[in-house]
């Protein structure tokens, strides 16, 4: 893990993370840790850019699933 300090915080900002760390019963730190992991969580493009990298790692299958689920659905025999 890794410090971070942060200097020159506001008065009126510190006042308010510490009443919201009180507020949720934990530490300023943990408040500064959420407003840090908050701000810094991927963008919707960087997220879709992950999926799609992740997608291309498993293989294609042809068409849509939908016709796959429909006739798994309407399947009347008890077990395949």
């Amino acid at each position: 893990m890794v410090d971070i300090l942060v200097r020159n915080v506001d008065d009126e900002l510190a006042a308010r993370l510490k009443d919201r760390a009180r507020a949720q019963g934990t530490s300023l730190n943990e408040v500064a840790r959420e407003a840090l992991q908050a701000f810094a969580k991927p963008s919707q493009a960087e997220f879709l850019k992950i999926a799609d990298r992740i997608a291309s790692m498993g293989p294609r299958f042809p068409g849509s699933s939908v016709d796959l689920i429909r006739e798994d659905r309407d399947n009347d025999e008890p077990y395949r």
